[in-house]
């Protein structure tokens, strides 16, 4: 696959001041350098930010998760706390296009680093700002971490099966969430500025990201008054439609309607379901769901997941296997679409963006900085 090669980003040109800790401000000036800007991290000249310490040693001194999230950047160190260095941010900021935090609430305020602030003063800025419950409303200043945020907006409530615990989702998905919307909307205040010339404001918080992540839950409890169901692997109106286990591991089947159940059933020497009136139907299927899943489970338990993937796709009917990360990983497709990217000047790689531009996946520029300078 072609690739856009380093120096050639479609932002290029682009400045991007950073102030960043940890992931949800980080991951925003990641994507950014991944897409050709120039993002200057500014940090704490004393250890700066404390994602290079949460883990061991990875490369030079730092984690591992700092260096996913900071790929591509250069740092600057800067004691914000001085009227010295509170001028010298300010200076880089006139120099900027883009300016992004993810700052306690109260502490921009204290630095001069405010949307409000810096637009008054800076026009043609574009200032995004990430809190953890919002910019309004009586926790706005409240600060908070993504299994925090995943629990109060209901979020770890969906998650598992009838019986079992509230559970957080695994990825950083409120994190990582808000650092995409924050670019979405920073990216349209890049389009309205070519026509009218002015910057402005994006704010985007953890609660926000994790409402809409729950939206099609949220949604249908405030228009129906139904709470969903818990379903783990399955679904709420579609069976079956779920994980079940093979001989040798889990195997997903979607047979989300009744053409493909008629196929599911042809694959497991069970037609006659298709005629028992208990199952003919998907609605029938649901009321008896019991009952159809003691018969096709003992069916699915007697040959291992590699047959049920090979006849199922053949006859039409959406499968997959469970994989592990490093069964996916080496999936043909999985390494066909190239997302791990060696990083230059290192010896590692790190999973690129997933996303191509004009049928190329932008690059990784270059590993992440040391403390106040270059990868």
């Amino acid at each position: 696959m072609a690739e856009i090669q380093a120096g050639a980003g479609i932002l290029e040109g682009l400045r991007v001041i950073e102030l960043g800790q940890v992931l949800a401000g980080p991951f925003v000036g990641a994507i950014f350098a991944d897409l050709g800007a120039e993002v200057i991290k500014v940090e704490r000249p004393e250890g700066g930010d404390d994602a290079r310490r949460m883990g061991p040693d990875f490369r030079h001194g730092d984690a591992l998760t700092f260096h996913i999230f900071n790929r591509g950047k250069t740092s600057r160190a800067i004691d914000m706390r001085t009227d010295e260095g509170r001028a010298e941010l300010h200076a880089l900021a006139e120099t900027a296009d883009i300016l992004v935090h993810n700052l306690r609430p109260g502490v921009p305020e204290v630095l001069g680093v405010d949307g409000a602030t810096l637009c008054a003063r800076f026009p043609r800025l574009i200032h995004g700002a990430i809190s953890a419950f919002g910019h309004v409303g009586p926790m706005a200043m409240r600060p908070g971490f993504e299994p925090l945020l995943q629990g109060y907006s209901g979020l770890s409530s969906l998650n598992g099966g009838e019986g079992d615990p509230p559970m957080r989702s695994a990825p950083s998905v409120c994190d990582q969430g808000t650092a995409m919307w924050v670019v979405i909307g920073i990216l349209a205040l890049l389009h309205r500025r070519t026509l009218t010339g002015r910057g402005g404001m994006v704010q985007g918080s953890l609660l926000e990201t994790a409402l809409m992540w729950a939206g099609q839950k949220t949604d249908a409890w405030v228009n129906t008054g139904q709470l969903p169901e818990r379903h783990r692997s399955g679904h709420p109106v579609l069976t079956p439609y779920e994980a079940f286990e093979a001989a040798d591991g889990p195997v997903l089947i979607c047979a989300g309607n009744d053409r493909l159940f008629a196929k599911l059933a042809d694959v497991c020497a069970r037609a006659d379901w298709t005629s028992d009136p208990r199952f003919a139907s998907n609605r029938a299927r649901l009321v008896n769901k019991a009952a159809l899943f003691g018969e096709l489970c003992p069916i699915l338990a007697g040959q291992p997941r590699a047959h049920w993937v090979a006849a199922l796709e053949a006859a039409g009917v959406p499968v997959s296997p469970i994989n592990t990360l490093p069964e996916a990983l080496a999936e043909p497709q999985v390494q066909a679409l190239g997302m791990l990217q060696a990083v230059p000047g290192e010896d590692f790689s790190l999973t690129a963006l997933p996303i191509s531009l004009d049928g190329a996946r932008p690059r990784i520029a270059a590993g992440a900085p040391r403390l106040g300078g270059k990868p």
